[in-house]
């Protein structure tokens, strides 16, 4: 088979393929230009979560059968032509959980105690007062973190922010099973507003939809507490930037830490002005070991697909 891959990733994870016709670019992503003339007569499509995959440029994919993400998310994927097209899709949802709660977690303790301002004053300012009531930040023993999407990675930020002696509470879209709210001493909320209400400490970890856009929007951050923080590493699209923004210049807001972003690549330059907002660019995932582990999910889907063995594999569309 021929199996093209969108960016360069780490060979070692694609060792049982390699009686395969592999096509990977030698730095960095193919150009939609370059990509093209390899899907002719493609087999299997690998791309990344930030590659987005147009369904035109599938048009001319006459042979392709077979879409293996590389990511949890898919939402980069036109998973409805797909459908209609007979081509099967597929994510990494296993690779993508601990990397993404470690920097979920990363993330939350460094806006809390302002480590990157702080940091970032220090070096540009000779100003900047040692004391004992200066450079406050926000303790998290104790405090409220609402988790909205207890999926795999909402579970494993759950499980070390319970190490932090936080309470956590969650939104989903079903409620889990009562053995499993016990394991991570997690309560649920039936609405998302009521967990806003409760939580100083909001993170989202639930897939893209159009149904999820803005779903953290001007209304849903008024009901938030006063100095509450806001932790998004899921997708940009479900938070209202222009409303959180606001939110964090009049102090409604105390911080926001952010991985991912309505515009990605492109970033609202009012984020960038902003003290209380820490940035990371969509590097969830972003370890060695991560990007292997997703790479070998890819490997054994796709070894999955050519042993016919469907049911082994991450299938997101039913063909």
């Amino acid at each position: 088979m021929k199996i093209v891959f969108t960016t360069r990733l780490p060979k070692e994870a694609f060792v049982e393929l390699q009686k395969h016709e592999l096509i990977m670019p030698e730095l960095g992503q193919f150009q939609e230009a370059e990509l093209k003339p390899h899907l002719q007569d493609a087999d299997i499509l690998v791309p990344t979560f930030n590659y987005t995959i147009s369904s035109d440029i599938l048009a001319n994919a006459h042979n392709l059968k077979y879409i293996a993400g590389y990511g949890a998310g898919y939402n980069n994927i036109p998973v409805g032509y797909c459908q209609k097209h007979n081509i099967l899709v597929t994510n990494t949802p296993t690779g993508a959980t601990e990397p993404t709660a470690e920097h979920t977690v990363t993330l939350l303790c460094a806006i809390a105690h302002r480590i990157a301002e702080l940091d970032r004053k220090l070096r540009q300012t000779s100003d900047i007062r040692f004391g004992v009531m200066e450079n406050l930040g926000r303790g998290l023993y104790g405090k409220t973190l609402g988790i909205v999407g207890m999926g795999s990675i909402g579970k494993a930020v759950a499980r070390r922010c319970k190490a932090l002696g936080m309470s956590i509470i969650y939104h989903n879209r079903h409620r889990l099973p009562l053995e499993v709210e016990q394991a991570f001493e997690a309560r649920y909320c039936p609405t998302l507003d009521e967990l806003l209400e409760r939580c100083d400490v909001v993170t989202l970890h639930l897939p893209y939809s159009a149904d999820v856009q803005h779903l953290i929007g001007k209304r849903q951050i008024d009901k938030m507490k006063t100095g509450a923080i806001l932790i998004n590493t899921a997708r940009g699209g479900i938070v209202d930037e222009t409303a959180l923004i606001e939110a964090l210049k009049t102090g409604k807001l105390f911080g926001a830490a952010l991985d991912v972003y309505e515009n990605e690549p492109d970033i609202n330059p009012e984020l960038k002005k902003l003290d209380n907002v820490l940035l990371s660019p969509h590097i969830g995932t972003g370890s060695l070991e991560g990007r292997i582990v997703m790479g070998q999910e890819v490997t054994r889907n796709i070894l999955a697909f050519e042993k016919g063995k469907y049911e082994e594999m991450d299938l997101i569309n039913n063909i």
